[in-house]
């Protein structure tokens, strides 16, 4: 129990103000004590003073020499007249209406005090990286919490050269630990670049490699700062980074990047300059992009599939000009989820029926235009209703390009496309989550692909049917005009539908797969690896393990670097744009790699902390 006891009585109380700057924190804890009443949380009440107090303003507002300032924490407020006078009551007078008055802030910093021992997720966001890393390393690692334990109050090593210091110490422990996992293994590299916060180009390396137990390893080693994004650049800062860990740079398996020229390019690009001094580094484009190319290049490849994103970005941008029609929307969508239910016509339970919205297409945005599709046709109704609303009450231009957006949605073609696109993207997006399992072998990946084809192919054989039957139920429902399929467009409308646009879009697809795609159906041998090692048959076929060994290193795809951008993001926001390039990486991996940091001796941190010590480094 604290020797500091903090007075009940207001009257009797000694101010905030008046206790050491150490001591202040403790005395505003012990003000949990306020019960709610009329004007609750703030406002407490003393029958024997009759004299009513306000808890937020003693624990976070400085006392003036204004009398009617002070009534609340010194004097006590007694004007019982002044309260039921209606907007003059001197209770909504204290609080001010303006929401940045000195009651509201003091109040808000009260409830933030409160919350604190409470929810201490709900502050982490205040506390800052370092903090905030510190907590999940105590969870993690109990010598740790010795450390801490151990260390003087005066000492809390949360000032910034400390922070950057213990960070740097770790994260230089947990790329030794990857280096000493890797050891003399062969390795491959996976290597994206992406601008931060503050417009600096940073490079994002991983090392994929097969740990002594026969398990496939993608490790985050470190995001470098570059500054330009050639490929000599880029070759200059990997072989640095390599060299300051002894990573043999001969023992380069396979190199895994997007297909950007710098990158890939067979004379200049960064494979070429890698491969001119690691023969054997072989370069794997990326399989998730090549799969996103190949969609977007059999969409291109039939006229009408082209001309039926664009018309699906014009719909979108309608929805998505403002949050109120998106708002709108969403307020449609819970009217015909009700709707349904009502009729029983829609299932219900936990996980079901999940809000979704509009989502635009991007090239480079893997799965993104199954999203866009799938998203509209769960949102059909409600995107109709938001357009009719905007032909109806916006002005003579957002009229127009609503009504143009409404009779291109309305449209059978679309509908039908809409639907088709659905079915068929629906089957390559598994494929495409697939590959971006960061244990995912060449050899499964290349299994997936020709299963992926065998499925696409057997919808062109068998679902024409069903998805005719599918897309005019769904537009009778809904009121929409369906074509005569026997009537003539140019020729018979079926044909127009079954070969120019089902059967053309299907062979596309598998004409765009068949030609990046190329490779014969192989066996998974990930297991195979791992049953060698736990049999000990890879000391006994050291050959056929190395064999297997080299093909697992081989890269399926970079999403794991495309992850470190996402936590690069989390860490370097707008509020913490000048964070330094070795902080940020430091930062960034005990965040990602933070399973490895968890298992990590803890001597060197104690080692640095009695160096500290010995230099009599002050610490804030």
């Amino acid at each position: 129990m604290s020797s500091l006891q903090l007075e009940l009585d207001p009257r009797l109380r000694r101010q905030i103000y008046t206790y050491h700057v150490d001591q202040r924190d403790e005395i505003r804890i012990q003000g949990s004590w306020y019960e709610d009443d009329r004007f609750k949380p703030w406002l407490k009440y003393f029958p024997k003073k009759d004299a009513a107090f306000c808890l937020p303003w003693f624990l976070f507002h400085k006392p003036t020499g204004h009398d009617g300032q002070n009534a609340f924490t010194i004097y006590g407020f007694k004007s019982w007249k002044k309260v039921k006078n209606g907007e003059s009551c001197s209770f909504i007078l204290h609080m001010g209406k303006d929401l940045n008055s000195t009651h509201r802030i003091a109040h808000k910093a009260c409830l933030d005090l409160m919350n604190q021992g409470r929810d201490e997720s709900s502050t982490s966001t205040n506390r800052g990286n370092f903090l905030t890393t510190l907590d999940l390393m105590v969870g993690y690692n109990n010598d740790i919490v010795e450390i801490m334990a151990k260390a003087p109050k005066n000492a809390t090593y949360t000032s910034p050269q400390i922070q950057k210091e213990i960070l740097h110490v770790i994260s230089t422990k947990v790329k030794k630990a990857i280096r000493q996992e890797i050891g003399d293994a062969k390795f491959c590299i996976l290597v994206d670049e992406a601008r931060d916060e503050s417009m600096k180009e940073q490079m994002a390396v991983v090392l994929r490699y097969v740990d002594i137990n026969g398990f496939v390893r993608e490790r985050f080693f470190g995001i470098v700062h570059v500054v330009d994004t050639t490929a000599v650049t880029l070759k200059k800062e990997i072989y640095y980074l390599f060299s300051n860990y002894c990573l043999d740079i001969q023992n380069i398996q396979g190199q895994g990047y997007d297909g950007a020229s710098n990158m890939r390019g067979e004379w200049n690009g960064l494979q070429a300059l890698i491969l001119n001094d690691c023969p054997y580094a072989y370069y794997i484009h990326c399989f998730a992009h090549r799969l996103q190319l190949a969609l977007l290049g059999a969409s291109k490849a039939v006229v009408p599939l082209n001309r039926f994103f664009t018309k699906l970005i014009l719909v979108i941008n309608n929805i998505r000009a403002s949050c109120k029609r998106i708002e709108q929307l969403k307020i449609a969508r819970a009217s015909d989820f009700a709707y349904l239910i009502d009729i029983e016509e829609l299932e219900t339970g936990k996980g079901l029926n999940q809000m979704v919205t509009l989502q635009r297409p991007g090239d480079t945005r893997w799965g993104s235009h199954y999203k866009s599709v799938s998203n509209l046709v769960k949102l059909f109704s409600p995107t109709c209703e938001v357009l009719l609303k905007i032909m109806d009450e916006g002005n003579s231009s957002q009229k127009v390009e609503a009504e143009s957006a409404y009779e291109v949605l309305i449209s059978f073609e679309f509908v039908f496309i809409l639907h088709f696109v659905n079915e068929t993207m629906g089957i390559t997006d598994k494929l495409c989550q697939s590959l971006q399992n960061q244990s995912q072998d060449i050899l499964n990946a290349m299994h997936l692909v020709s299963s992926t084809k065998k499925l696409i192919q057997q919808f062109r054989d068998e679902k024409w049917d069903d998805l005719l039957a599918t897309v005019i139920s769904f537009c009778k429902e809904r009121g929409l005009d369906v074509p005569d399929m026997n009537a003539r467009y140019d020729f018979r409308n079926e044909h127009y539908y079954k070969v120019d646009i089902f059967n053309a879009g299907i062979d596309s697809q598998l004409q765009e797969l068949n030609h990046r795609f190329r490779f014969k159906n192989l066996k998974n041998i990930s297991e195979l690896c791992q049953w060698m090692v736990r049999t000990r048959k890879s000391e006994y076929y050291p050959l056929i393990y190395r064999v297997v060994k080299l093909v697992l290193t081989l890269p399926v795809s970079t999403a794991t670097t495309k992850r470190a951008f996402s936590a690069m993001n989390v860490i370097k926001t707008d509020l913490h744009n000048k964070m330094e390039d070795e902080f940020l990486s430091d930062t960034m991996m005990l965040f990602i790699e933070r399973d490895i940091a968890a298992t990590i001796s803890t001597d060197s941190i104690i080692d640095h902390f009695e160096d500290l010590k010995r230099r009599r480094v002050p610490f804030s």
